[in-house]
Parts: C-alpha cells; sequence; structure tokens
C-alpha cells in the first residue's frame, strides 16, 4: 500500500494523458523500500495521480518505468496508463530512449568524447548486522557482470575539474557513476566510487539526469524534456570555473555517442 505524502515534492516537466515527466530532487529516493516507506517520490506522485498510479498496481510498477539512484537528480518518465507504461517498457528495452546526464567529476578523462563498454556486475556490500547496499562493480575484462555502455563528451574542464555529459544506453546499477569513475573521472561527491578526495568535492553528488527523449507510446509524438542545470549545484560550478552547460551552445547534432557504429542497437 502506498502512502500518499503530500511533503515530498518534485517538478512537472511534461503531463498528459498517458504520462508524466517529473524531476526528482537529489537525496530522493524513487519508491518505497526500507526507511525510506512513505517518504519516496512515489509517495509524493500518489497524492495527485494515486488513483491512476492504483490502478497500474504492484504488476506494473505503479507507473514507474525506470528509476533513479537515490542521490541523482533529474527526470524520470511515469506512465498513467496500462497501455501506456507497455509501450514505455518496451521503448526501454529497445532502447529506444535516451536519457542524458550532466556529471561535474574531479578531471577530465583521458579522451575528450568516447564510448565505454565495459561490463558492470551487481555486488552486496554488508553494511552492518542488518542493513546492505548495492554496489556495482566495472569489469574490464572477461564475460563477468552485464554489458553496459555509456557514451560521453567533455564540455569544459580545468586541471581541478571537468564538466561531462553522458549517455547511458543501457541501464545498468549506477552505470554513469561506475563507468566515468573507471575512466579517471569520478562525480564529485560520490561516496562509493573514486579517490576520497572527490567524494569531498561536493556536498552532493554532482550528477543530474538533465535530458529525455523518447517517442509516445500513444501518439508516435517526440518527447523531448531538456531540464535548465539544478541550482544546487551552480555554485559548485562557480567554484570549479566550468561554464553552465544550459547557457552554451549545443554541440552539431546534439547526440552524445550516437556517430558511434552499433550505439543503441
Amino acid at each position: 500500500m502506498i502512502t500518499p505524502n503530500e511533503r515530498v515534492t518534485y517538478k512537472l516537466w511534461h503531463e498528459d494523458d498517458d504520462l508524466l515527466v517529473v524531476g526528482k530532487p537529489p537525496n530522493r529516493v524513487t519508491q518505497p523500500g526500507v526507511g525510506h516507506e512513505d517518504d519516496s517520490l512515489l509517495n509524493g506522485l500518489f497524492v495527485n495521480y494515486g488513483e491512476r498510479l492504483r490502478n497500474l498496481g504492484a504488476p506494473r510498477d505503479y507507473g514507474l518505468v525506470h528509476r533513479l539512484d537515490r542521490e541523482t537528480s533529474g527526470v524520470l518518465v511515469v506512465a498513467l496508463s496500462a497501455r501506456a507504461y507497455d509501450g514505455l517498457r518496451a521503448a526501454f528495452a529497445g532502447r529506444k530512449v535516451r536519457k542524458f546526464y550532466w556529471a561535474v567529476t574531479n578531471r577530465a578523462p583521458s579522451e575528450h568524447d568516447g564510448v565505454i563498454r565495459f561490463n558492470i556486475e551487481e555486488l552486496v556490500e554488508r553494511e552492518s548486522r542488518w542493513t546492505s547496499r548495492k554496489l556495482a562493480r566495472v569489469v574490464r575484462s572477461g564475460d563477468a557482470g552485464k554489458p553496459a555502455l555509456t557514451a560521453y563528451r567533455v564540455l569544459d574542464q580545468n586541471p581541478s575539474a571537468a564538466l561531462i555529459e553522458a549517455r547511458p544506453v543501457t541501464g545498468r546499477l549506477h552505470q554513469v557513476r561506475a563507468h566515468l569513475s573507471a575512466i579517471g573521472a569520478t562525480v564529485l561527491g560520490d561516496e562509493l566510487y573514486g579517490p576520497r578526495s572527490a567524494k569531498a568535492g561536493s556536498g552532493r553528488l554532482a550528477l543530474h539526469a538533465h535530458r529525455l527523449a523518447f517517442d509516445h507510446p500513444m501518439t508516435g509524438e517526440p518527447i523531448d524534456v531538456r531540464t535548465p542545470y539544478p541550482a544546487d549545484l551552480k555554485a559548485l560550478l562557480r567554484r570549479a570555473g566550468l561554464r553552465r552547460p544550459d547557457l552554451a551552445h549545443e554541440a552539431p547534432g546534439d547526440a552524445v555517442g550516437e556517430e558511434e557504429t552499433g550505439i543503441g542497437q
């Protein structure tokens, strides 16, 4: 049973009869779980959309088609009808939904742009007798883990930090964070991956899912939601001497990694 909670806030970027695109704040879990039974994003959505989400029920995840890490802010699509949910799930499975993230990292990778193809294996780390957490282990060679693909490009950089746009084509646990750290560009504020100095570099994880693009599952109309740079990370950009990506001119084609043969297939 999902309890509506009007104290849980979110931004509404798109709404129609079949779906929502909402903005999740940082340090907010997407769905209820242990320790977060009534303060998840879904609890907040139930205030205004509870009847429709309840009708979808647990078999359709109460409309949640995908999720973001608790620490990550950004856009999520939520289905309001069974047909929209099924269509969106098929689009995600077919890698037809494009997701873009901005990340402030401790340094730029050696290559200005590229595609990271390391497998990711999910591990469970026990924190205490009663609690545990999931971690992603990057597998550089061998058959362990599951295939994972992240395209990226460096938008701005200096000797002490970098601003990267990343597009995860697959949807593995902590994929952007683990992949960027594996190529030497740890997201600032990350408590799980990379050096401690990167963790101390930001008061929260400097990762924001800024854009979501897909075809509407009912009408076929292109939906392309782009959000501004989050207010709580603007000071970090200024301290790091990096330009705001939402005020800069877009790169030709506005497509991270799509020139790579086979991406999205």
